[in-house]
């Protein structure tokens, strides 16, 4: 990592290597102070104690298979000694984890009775808390914790109110553990390193107003399968298609805005016979009116120069549809969108798709014009050095200017001091020090000795933006403990851990004052500012974030189902999934409702394209609205397109992936990963004929090396066959023949049908509250959850059942557990 960072400060700095020198020397002595962080080791086996009831029992239903000699699932308890379970917590967490999903013994082998099984289950589950609760152990999250893409985002824009696009700056991470913000695998490359340079120096340009070197372009490109007859949601009425977008300008200039038509796939324009207007406007302000379509000459012959000159202005129409117009700096919104015409279908032999297909061979189905891109450009004929107006980001970045000095007068660079200390408190999220501002005003001093005030402050802050103590959260082992000792982190380090678990971003000042005064740590405190960050709308990270990533809600716009089976599905649909989803998590979030909701729901938020795909009548509008379900079909997570379509292939469904999606997202059980070489699917019998997918999966079940995973995923999966692969509801599968949607969970549970499943999961409501609470910690520590975790994750759930498993309850559990609010020191080895 340091290598990375002297690279990138040698090509960043340039001749100016004093100042940016300090950047490598700072993050050499982070990497000094904190060492290295190893994952926590199983403790030895003990000798076998024997003679009590619980070895009676493990000796009778478990140690056939978990012995020494074979080890299945890497479990030798023949040689651990039941009656020390504090000695062996990693053995015995695993057995818990397996009795409470009901997956041990395996039918058909025996187990227990039902009570014999729930009270030995108990009595682990207490021998491992009451250890844990002699011995904390709150686990080590790494010590340097980059920020990823979207909190990058994020923290931009609360520390400089700008919002900027990084998916164009900087490349998407890695994930582990299902999420994107686990310090483990959050590295710095060289690479990536330039990256974040390149960034900074953007941003920083940005945030000022400087001017432009030299303009530039940014296009808005729309899907080609996106339906546009419709009013797009955000746009005025009377209005359909196109659409709309905040753009950031630079500075006072003069900017292009030009606009493309959707072609076809060889890159023809249609022609239309009648005109249609679009409308260009920006914050609403109308900037001009294109027209496309003219009526057809009459008497005139197709193979006419008068027809072939007619075929050239409309397929060429829109080569000059640019307008230069003078923007001020700073945010705007970009609007174009055609005037709604009312317009019947055209008389076709078949009923119209419900997306546009623009193929060669099977011709542009579109009857109307569509927008294909947006272009702005600029900026030109700037401001030539004059003052740009007021943007956000200049307003949170010059909290003072030397021209605006009192009585006595300041001077730039008692400006410049008092600027760089309120951002610099705000981006490392702690006191600034001497010398952080010394780096910050050795930039500043070279930037205004060529550039003047402003252009100092522009390369401090893009110095800022590249700092170690920017882009990394930092926890450091205090001096004087022991290796591996338990301690309480500072205030300053958990209102970092609480504002990028909530937030995904830098904590508020609201925050920061509190933990600078060293009064966060107080729980009445600590709840104070947990519930009010919730109710702030930069909560929407959760939703955005933790959701987008625990239901696979990221996957959704990458969806592409096989066009020749489900011709109707489109860009509009592929939305509507994900909003589907993200407002009905936020709904459970913000009302503070039950976390079993999200499994039970009768309630759902749709719009006129979703509303058509379920079946639900009288639903009209692109925008959403939350309506009460018909029936228990699609009640909850489980019956939402989103999910469905996401654990499914392009051209059918797949009760493997969907069965795993539960186990491991539902149920905490993730099944094994597949050996190698697995045998594909078979979907036809040996003369053709179609399988069902049950059929299949027997079939494929029937190889030995596939049973014993198969057998736990394959149940839940064929629970959803009643929805297709883009989460249609039906009747009959493949094959034309009924579906058989029953199945039996790992412990035994009968179900049937998607409505059975949900059932059967609420008959045991803790595997899914301690499953999700699982996700959040993992989301909010970036760490994996380990075996040391599991006494607080019991205690979350337990104190959750009082609350009736509250959303909040669940979070402020995590907020005031020990993983989260301490951490263990380096280990000696």
């Amino acid at each position: 990592m340091l290598r990375a960072v002297e690279y990138g400060t040698r090509r960043f700095l340039g001749r100016r290597g004093g100042p940016l020198a300090t950047l490598a020397g700072t993050l050499a002595m982070l990497v000094a102070t904190s060492g290295s962080v190893r994952p926590a080791g199983a403790g030895q086996p003990a000798p076998n104690a024997g003679g009590s009831d619980e070895r009676a029992l493990l000796d009778q239903y478990c140690v056939t298979c978990h012995n020494e000699r074979l080890e299945v699932a890497g479990l030798a308890l023949d040689t651990v000694d039941v009656t020390q379970v504090a000695g062996n917590p990693a053995i015995w967490e695993k057995v818990v984890r397996k009795l409470r999903a009901g997956a041990m013994p395996p039918a058909p082998r025996p187990r227990p009775d039902a009570a014999t099984y729930e009270r030995f289950t108990t009595w682990l589950e207490a021998e491992l808390d009451a250890a844990a609760a002699a011995q904390p152990d709150p686990g080590r999250t790494d010590t340097f914790h980059r920020l990823n893409r979207y909190e990058y985002h994020n923290v931009v824009r609360d520390l400089l109110g700008l919002e900027v696009d990084v998916r164009e700056l900087l490349p998407a991470d890695d994930g582990s553990y299902g999420f994107d913000n686990i310090a483990g695998v959050l590295g710095m490359s060289p690479t990536l390193l330039e990256r974040y340079l390149s960034a900074a120096k953007k941003i920083s340009r940005l945030a000022v107003g400087r001017p432009a070197p030299s303009a530039t372009a940014e296009t808005v490109r729309l899907a080609t399968d996106l339906e546009q007859d419709d009013l797009v949601d955000g746009l005025p009425f009377g209005t359909r298609g196109g659409t709309r977008f905040d753009f950031t300008f630079p500075e006072d200039a003069d900017y292009a805005f030009r606009v493309r038509l959707g072609r076809d796939s060889s890159g023809t324009l249609e022609t239309f016979d009648t005109p249609h207007q679009l409308d260009i406007s920006l914050d609403g302000e109308p900037l001009t009116t294109f027209v496309v379509g003219e009526a057809r000459p009459e008497g005139v012959e197709r193979s006419s120069p008068e027809y072939a000159a007619y075929l050239e202005r409309q397929r060429s129409v829109d080569d000059d549809w640019e307008i230069r117009v003078p923007v001020r700096a700073g945010p705007h919104t970009v609007q174009a969108t055609f005037h709604q015409k009312t317009t019947a279908y055209p008389e076709t032999l078949r009923r119209p798709f419900l997306r546009p297909y623009v193929s060669i061979t099977g011709g542009d189905t579109r009857y109307q014009p569509y927008v294909a891109s947006v272009t702005v450009a600029g900026p030109f004929e700037g401001s030539g050095g004059r003052p740009v107006d007021e943007t956000p980001s200049r307003r949170r970045i010059f909290s003072c200017h030397p021209a605006q000095a009192g009585p006595v007068g300041r001077t730039d660079a008692e400006c410049a001091r008092e600027i760089f200390t309120t951002l610099a408190t705000r981006a490392y999220r702690r006191p600034v020090t001497e010398r952080d501002l010394d780096v910050l005003l050795d930039f500043y001093d070279a930037g205004q000795a060529d550039g003047g005030f402003e252009a100092g402050i522009e390369l401090g802050l893009r110095r800022l933006l590249a700092s170690p103590e920017f882009l990394f959260r930092v926890e450091r082992d205090p001096p004087g403990l022991a290796p591996g000792a338990p301690y309480r982190i500072s205030d300053l380090e958990l209102a970092s851990r609480l504002s990028f678990f909530l937030w995904s971003s830098i904590p508020d000042d609201q925050l920061l004052d509190a933990a600078i005064a060293g009064t966060l740590g107080r729980p009445s405190v600590l709840e104070a500012q947990a519930r009010r960050m919730l109710a702030d709308p930069r909560a929407d990270a959760l939703v955005e974030n933790f959701a987008g990533q625990w239901l696979y809600l990221r996957n959704v716009r990458t969806l592409r189902p096989d066009e020749n089976l489900f011709a109707d599905f489109g860009e509009s649909l592929r939305a509507a999934f994900q909003r589907e989803t993200e407002l009905f998590f936020a709904s459970v979030l913000r009302d503070d409702r039950s976390v079993l909701e999200l499994l039970t729901a009768d309630y759902t938020f749709i719009n006129e394209r979703l509303a058509r795909h379920y079946a639900i009548p009288n639903i009209y509008g692109s925008h959403f609205r939350r309506v009460t379900l018909p029936d228990a079909t699609r009640r909850g997570l489980l019956g939402q397109g989103s999910i469905l379509a996401a654990t499914a292939y392009p051209n059918r469904t797949s009760p493997v992936l969907r069965g795993k999606w539960v186990l491991e997202n539902l149920l905490g059980t993730p099944p094994p990963l597949p050996p190698p070489d697995v045998p594909s699917l078979e979907e036809t019998t040996a003369d053709g004929t179609p399988l069902s997918m049950r059929e299949a999966m027997e079939q494929h079940r029937a190889n030995p090396v596939c049973a014993s995973c198969h057998r736990l995923m394959d149940p839940p999966g064929f629970a959803l066959e009643q929805f297709d692969a883009i989460g249609r509801y039906r009747t009959r599968n493949e094959s034309n023949a009924p579906i058989d949607a029953s199945g039996v969970l790992p412990d035994g549970t009968a179900f049937d049908g998607a409505a059975g499943l949900r059932d059967a999961l609420l008959g045991r409501p803790d595997l899914f509250v301690t499953t999700l609470t699982e996700k959040l910690m993992t989301y909010a520590l970036g760490r994996g959850v380990e075996f040391h975790d599991a006494p607080t994750i019991r205690a979350i759930t337990r104190g959750a059942t009082a609350d009736d498993y509250r959303f909040s309850s669940l979070i402020l559990g995590v907020i005031n557990s020990q993983p989260f609010q301490m951490r263990k020191t380096r280990p000696s080895n």
